[in-house]
């Protein structure tokens, strides 16, 4: 296929041919209307000259006679314009007029009439010219025949200039469709191809590449940012899958062969149910850690995968923090230390209730393990706010915090520092928390404070208004179990 027949196949020059051919049929009939409303607003004037001419010399006529008229007739011919006039005798001799040749029947058929006729004026020497009236005919008493016109030049010489214009005007109008046309189709051509390589390239492999933007808002920037903003979500689930893959390789390939080698060890040196017993709790515990590991994989893979919005309602946060206080505040407090809530009145926000309770679940739960300081009791603060049109929701301890290299890494799947190694987990719950806060349209977010570490998350707020003390309390109000971190 020539590129010239790809071109023509296109979508885009179909609807500007059709654009191109609707404009100069519209153009046509706008033009073809004002010229023949010109020519017939043109023609009743000549009209209403002439029975105004009549009227006046049949006055003439009938107050003075046939001299009067003769008079009168002369006295406008010696003024050249565009009337003209004929008296006849019954014998058919003219009198007096401004017309030398005119067609025979028309002054024998005397009935007033209107007609549109072919004459010779009088005076204009050797060349005699043709020209264009409409004239009417009347037959006088005595025989006398009176003919009164109008010259049809000036009229002519209007339309045919009225008709040149018209068609100039089209010309150009036909010029300028085409040349639209042709800017249009190659602008959209343009950006098409520009579309059709980067989707190839998408289909090749390389999802880091995107639709380019004209900067102008159009209908072409709003696609592409929509489908820039859906590769975006693609590529996160790619890599968040590539990310599974590579984990599940590495980090259960090693308790995979402590499994392993616990159970050949058991063949291998235990002669008694003692050793044996002991060989299989050990793989029991073994199976449960990666039965945990996998069961936190799964809830992650489900909150990723759930649509932004689903499940979403008004969650007085309040109340839900005082729930998620009341069941942790003793066990803070077994391990010496104190839970302290800091939530205003009447603040709600949109969000999945279950999934912001595992959220506090996990991140007090992390403070606990990792945010107690070298000296004195482990403080743990719930706190949430508004704050640039969006709710902040703050679990902060003041413990030793994170390293500032690793701020971003903790959030990774089975991530662990080195400080955390001593205690029981997968490196699994943090990674729920920024699922569940990128569902919510946020992001987790942790910042080393003067004293301790905090984390935040943001929630779309509901106005007051809108909202209803305790609403969302319809679901489930239990938290889940804590994925482990």
């Amino acid at each position: 296929m020539t590129r010239l027949t790809r071109f023509v196949r296109t979508t885009a020059f179909k609807l500007s041919l059709l654009y191109v051919a609707v404009f100069t049929v519209m153009s046509g009939v706008l033009l073809v209307y004002v010229s023949e409303s010109t020519e017939d607003l043109m023609s009743e004037q000549v009209v209403q000259s002439v029975d105004a001419e009549l009227k006046g010399l049949s006055d003439v006529y009938v107050r003075g006679g046939i001299r009067d008229l003769v008079e009168t007739i002369d006295d406008r011919t010696r003024h050249p314009d565009a009337s003209l006039y004929l008296l006849m005798d019954f014998s058919g001799n003219a009198l007096v007029g401004n017309i030398s040749r005119l067609p025979t029947i028309v002054l024998e058929e005397a009935d007033g009439g209107l007609r549109r006729v072919r004459y010779t004026r009088l005076g204009e020497g050797t060349q005699e010219i043709e020209r264009q009236a409409m004239v009417r005919t009347f037959e006088l008493r005595g025989g006398f025949r009176l003919l009164v016109g109008r010259d049809l030049g000036d009229q002519l010489r209007f339309s045919n200039l009225l008709a040149n214009a018209l068609r100039l005007w089209l010309v150009v109008v036909v010029v300028m469709a085409v040349i639209t046309w042709l800017f249009v189709s190659r602008r959209v051509m343009k950006r098409i191809d520009d579309i059709s390589a980067s989707s190839r390239m998408i289909m090749n492999g390389d999802l880091t590449e995107r639709l380019s933007l004209a900067g102008t808002n159009d209908e072409f920037d709003r696609l592409a940012v929509n489908l820039n903003d859906m590769l975006d979500r693609i590529e996160v689930l790619m890599q968040s899958m590539k990310d599974v893959t590579d984990n599940i390789a590495h980090d259960l390939k090693t308790p995979l062969t402590r499994l392993q080698t616990r159970i050949e060890t058991a063949l291998r040196e235990a002669s008694s149910e003692e050793g044996y017993r002991g060989a299989l709790e050990s793989t029991l515990n073994e199976t449960d850690h990666l039965l945990r590991i996998f069961n936190a994989l799964l809830r992650i893979a489900r909150v990723e995968s759930m649509a932004p919005g689903s499940v979403m309602e008004p969650t007085d946060l309040k109340r839900l923090v005082a729930e998620i206080a009341e069941l942790y505040e003793p066990l803070v407090e077994d391990e010496g230390g104190r839970l302290e809530t800091h939530i205003p009145e009447g603040l709600t926000a949109v969000c999945n209730r279950d999934l912001i309770s595992q959220v506090l679940v996990n991140l007090i739960e992390n403070a606990l393990k990792y945010g107690r300081p070298d000296k004195g009791e482990i403080v743990i603060r719930l706190s949430a706010k508004e704050k640039d049109g969006r709710v902040d929701l703050t679990v902060a301890d003041n413990g030793p915090g994170i390293p500032d290299k690793d701020l971003d890494r903790v959030m990774d799947r089975f991530v662990r520092l080195e400080e955390s190694r001593s205690e029981p987990g997968t490196g699994l719950g943090l990674s729920l928390v920024k699922a569940v806060a990128r569902l919510h349209g946020g992001d987790l977010r942790f910042k080393n404070e003067d004293v301790g570490l905090s984390a935040r998350i943001d929630l779309a707020p509901v106005a007051p208004e809108n909202s209803r003390s305790g609403h969302g309390e319809g679901q489930s109000g239990q938290a889940g179990q804590p994925a482990g971190n």
